[in-house]
């Protein structure tokens, strides 16, 4: 059975569950892919990970593994996997609905032309890029696609053929021989720095001032919480005690220590942990 936004949304509305898994449920669905190939991922898909879905929905990630269960458990039939590697995104999917006494509206109708599923979509990038050197990205298929995608994104003024090359490069420093389409799409989107970024010379380090009490006090609070978990820490944080008292608490070491304020935050979580507000 073939689905649609408009069915799935249906079933979430239809489908008892808590306020929070109903939330968590919209989220995945906006980001499911409906044509082939749109960024990266196959149709009927969506990708994102664990952290990235903690933080969208303001609760650790603890509480997130409940409402996952929640949903896999219920007639949504929400599956996950993990298919390329440790670090990558979770893969989810609703499962479909096989009992007979469904609405006949919930498959897609050949008429169906949703934002979703229109062909006029731009980032659809299927298929696989071989990776060569000395390609002109001119008589591929790929410029028209990369000039459509990068004008939404960081590398909108770097020429189309600078941006072919530099992953071509990238990918052959790598050793990779061929890899899937999205590939371009993600390293278009994490596209930071200038050609001539890569080739300046790093500056010099300053010379490192003697440890006072003050920084040895500091770098204890820090090391309380590892900045991996930082994101969760916030989030548990401000749950417990409010965004305003939050902020306060980071503004009050910024003035105590005179550091910047992402030394400061770790701090604050870190005096949170060593008090017990907030588990490691």
């Amino acid at each position: 059975m073939e689905l649609t936004t408009g069915a799935i949304l249906r079933r979430i509305t239809e489908t008892p569950l808590s306020t929070a898994a109903h939330k968590l449920a919209t989220i995945i669905l906006d980001g499911i892919a409906w044509k082939d190939g749109y960024n990266g991922l196959e149709r009927g898909t969506a990708a994102f990970t664990l952290a990235h879905l903690a933080e969208k929905m303001g609760v650790s990630r603890q509480h997130l593994t409940t409402l996952l269960i929640e949903l896999a458990t219920s007639g949504l039939a929400l599956v996950r996997w993990k298919p390329n590697g440790k670090f990558a995104p979770w893969l989810f999917r609703f499962g479909e609905r096989e009992d007979a006494d469904a609405p006949p509206d919930v498959v897609s109708a050949p008429s169906d032309t949703s934002l979703s599923r229109e062909a006029k979509n731009k980032t659809i990038f299927a298929g696989r890029i071989q990776i060569a050197s000395g390609s002109n990205v001119y008589r591929t298929p790929w410029a028209d696609l990369i000039k459509a995608a990068k004008a939404s994104l960081a590398c909108w003024n770097v020429d189309t053929q600078v941006i072919w090359e530099r992953f071509h490069a990238f990918n052959r420093a790598h050793g990779h021989a061929a890899v899937p389409a999205g590939f371009l799409l993600g390293f278009m989107r994490r596209w930071r720095t200038t050609p001539n970024a890569m080739a300046k010379p790093a500056p010099l380090a300053p010379p490192k001032r003697a440890s006072t009490p003050k920084d040895q006090e500091l770098q204890r609070l820090i090391s309380a919480a590892p900045s991996k978990n930082w994101q969760f820490h916030a989030s548990d944080l401000r749950r417990l005690i409010g965004q305003a008292a939050y902020e306060a608490r980071v503004f009050d070491v910024i003035r105590q220590f005179g550091c910047p304020r992402f030394a400061a935050t770790l701090a604050v979580h870190g005096r949170a942990i060593i008090s017990g507000e907030i588990a490691r």
